[in-house]
């Protein structure tokens, strides 16, 4: 029961996950197709990015460094 009680409190008191800053990129990292609002969402270093597919969403995930530049913008967007 103390256990269970101590669980408790270390929950409530574990800082608020961070919100993922919102999608801005209108192109998809990976395939470079323009991506909508209604396209997948994937996370990565707590900033959102549309994608099109399942298989963009999972390569991204992989090998964000292929993909992404340092600040976080899509390589070859700029």
């Amino acid at each position: 029961m103390l256990h269970a009680a101590l669980l408790c409190l270390a929950v409530l008191a574990a800082p608020a996950p961070e919100k993922a800053k919102p999608a801005t990129n209108t192109i998809d990292p990976i395939c470079r197709m323009k991506t909508t609002p209604k396209d997948q969402i994937v996370v990565v270093r707590g900033q959102e990015y549309r994608v099109c597919s399942k298989h963009c969403a999972s390569s991204l995930q992989k090998d964000p460094d292929k993909y992404l530049e340092k600040d976080g913008s899509v390589k070859g967007a700029k």
